[in-house]
């Protein structure tokens, strides 16, 4: 008896005598395969044929190696911890954030490992994970620190000063690899930082990591689910998990944004590729003009269409976003000076006296009526027309045709120095070895473009009439009645704002009865990004409709 006695203060004396930090030393999150049979069997139902999934998660990548880097750095970040940022952090906007740093309420290494937290949290849940990162950059964390460490320092609340960002992994960092979300490019390292990355870095902010994307920009299978990639697996909407599409190929910047897993993400567009995600997933999405924001090294489709762009849970932060990538970038020949400060004129912009077009026939979706209603209420003259049927015949052949010569354009010059696969066919013949993990929905638009055989000639006659039309599709109410901007829904027309390369601003405008996310739309002319801007902020002072997903508070 005296021995159980002593033995059970023994126990109580070194449990008693544990240090402060290993008391509040959480154990390492780990993340395990499940067995995905019935779960597609489900899928297999659902009523969208390209939502019908053949896997959920990839069979390449190891989630683990996404956050296990951070495990040391995470330690002593508790679940306490994590909730007691939440209020600071979550649906906030930048100046919000921003201010919380300057009233030491918050610091840049916190809300950087909240963020990493919250991402490992969920994708290690396979009954909540969205697949939507792909991999964490290892500096983060240290960089976060750095900027704490500079002491008391006046920032800008209306900076990417110590905000972390996601990126779309078609886009070129030097020390992640860049995969466009294809095994081929698994090892695409080291590679130069694409000319908007060092912009953002010029500004300070925090490349956080990278997203997931449908797989080449949604440029490679045909009829495939919009959010796959070999490497990423199926990114899926927080909103409505694997019942709702994500949208593309944007997919993984839309959902983290939306799932509040950055301060805001990094996508591109050739056409919708912005505007779809951003509305499946209640964000605002600007598809800027061409040229706005630098393409090089990115992982192109069209060197006609291609941008990058913000995504952001509110206009502000896109403005502030957007200011910090801009800038002439010398390797692009479309690319032009920046110079403007976007966030100007937010603060007071108006809906009165705009002039705004709206169409017809989606008249009968009542989003869209409630939206007008309210653009009519602020004050905007609303102008109904019928748009024009025009075609824009020949547009796959455009993507083709560019594709086929602008990809080896950028292995040759963009992509590290291991990726030895040079083109289109090379790579189909790659994904062939084992199309079960890489091609599993096949390759068709690869299969297309490599049978491509459009002369540099007609390509460049393609381009200018696809352009002409696309302008055309704009421009003639736009004169008719002198509009600020016509008002679409989602990426219902963003084919004719890639050929007439008009910006696009896209802005929540609430939710289905499903509870499906839906945006508005507002397209302008040519650099005209500030009216966007101004008519977006406007439009969401009094309307402001994201609400976050419930699963993921």
């Amino acid at each position: 008896m005296k021995n159980l006695f002593f033995l059970a203060f023994l126990a109580l004396t070194l449990f008693s005598c544990k240090s402060e930090t290993e008391k509040d030393t959480e154990p390492a999150v780990v993340w395990e395969r499940n067995d995905e049979t019935a779960e597609l069997e489900e899928q297999a139902q659902h009523e969208v044929e390209r939502m019908q999934f053949k896997l959920i998660n990839s069979k390449f990548l190891d989630k683990n190696t996404i956050w296990n880097e951070f495990d040391e750095e995470l330690a002593d970040f508790t679940e306490e911890k994590y909730d007691s940022l939440k209020p600071l952090i979550l649906e906030q906007d930048i100046p919000q954030l921003q201010r919380a740093v300057q009233q030491a309420k918050l610091s840049y290494e916190e809300l950087t490992k909240f963020y990493i937290y919250r991402i490992r949290k969920f994708e290690s849940d396979n009954d909540l994970s969205l697949n939507a990162v792909i991999a964490l950059n290892p500096d983060v964390v240290e960089d976060a620190r750095e900027l704490d460490a500079r002491g008391k320092l006046r920032v800008n609340e209306n900076s990417m000063y110590g905000m972390p960002v996601l990126l779309k992994d078609n886009i070129n960092t030097d020390n992640m690899p860049t995969t466009a979300g294809a095994i081929a490019l698994a090892e695409n390292t080291p590679a130069e930082n694409a000319f908007i990355v060092e912009r953002l870095k010029d500004h300070k902010a925090l490349i956080l990591g990278k997203v997931n994307l449908s797989e080449w920009a949604y440029y490679f299978c045909e009829g495939c689910p919009l959010g796959y990639s070999a490497v990423g697996g199926q990114t899926l909407n927080p909103y409505g998990r694997k019942q709702f599409e994500t949208g593309g190929s944007s997919s993984g910047s839309g959902v983290a944004v939306a799932a509040n897993y950055a301060v805001a993400a990094v996508g591109t567009e050739t056409a919708g590729s912005i505007l779809s995600p951003s509305s499946k997933n209640s964000v605002v999405g600007l598809k800027p003009t061409v040229g706005l924001l630098s393409r090089s090294g990115i992982v192109p489709i069209s060197s006609t269409l291609d941008t990058p762009g913000p995504m952001t849970k509110s206009v502000i932060d896109n403005a502030i976003f957007l200011n910090a990538m801009t800038g002439k970038d010398t390797v692009d020949a479309a690319s032009v000076e920046g110079g403007k400060n976007y966030v100007r004129g937010l603060e007071n912009a108006t809906l009165e006296e705009k002039r705004i077009g709206v169409m017809k026939p989606l008249m009968a979706d009542s989003l869209y009526n409630a939206a007008v209603e309210h653009l009519r209420a602020q004050g905007a003259e609303v102008i109904e027309f019928q748009p024009a049927e025009i075609p824009l015949d020949s547009f796959t052949t455009l993507l083709d045709a560019d594709m086929k010569k602008d990809l080896p354009a950028y292995i040759q010059t963009g992509a590290g120095d291991n990726i030895e696969l040079k083109n289109v066919e090379e790579i189909i013949a790659f994904n062939e070895e084992d199309s079960v993990v890489r091609a599993p929905y096949g390759q068709q638009l690869f299969e297309g473009i490599a049978a491509d055989s459009t002369s540099a000639e007609e390509l460049e006659k393609l381009s200018a009439r696809l352009q002409e039309n696309g302008r055309k599709f704009f421009d003639v109410p736009m004169q008719e009645h002198n509009l600020d901007a016509v008002l679409s829904i989602n990426n219902y027309h963003a084919a004719y704002a890639a050929v007439a390369k008009y910006p696009a601003l896209t802005v929540p405008a609430g939710y289905e009865t499903t509870g499906e996310p839906k945006n508005v739309t507002f397209i302008a002319k040519p650099f005209e990004e500030q009216k966007l801007l101004e008519l977006g902020a406007a439009f969401e002072k009094n309307f402001r409709k994201r609400k976050a997903p419930k699963n993921y508070n």
